[in-house]
């Protein structure tokens, strides 16, 4: 699963960046922010919270 996450965190991201290249800024931004977001390094909302 961790595996599938980081590929389309990968994908979002380059995809992202191609569209902040192109010219759109809110696309691209959002497809970045969704890629960190779903990505299993870092800060991800799919990861357990140990208490």
């Amino acid at each position: 699963m961790g595996f599938l996450l980081w590929i389309l965190a990968v994908i979002l991201v380059v995809f992202g960046v191609v569209q902040l290249i192109q010219g759109q800024i809110l696309l691209g931004v959002v497809c970045i922010i969704v890629g960190l977001a779903i990505g299993p390094g870092g800060y991800s909302i799919f990861s357990k919270r140990n208490a």
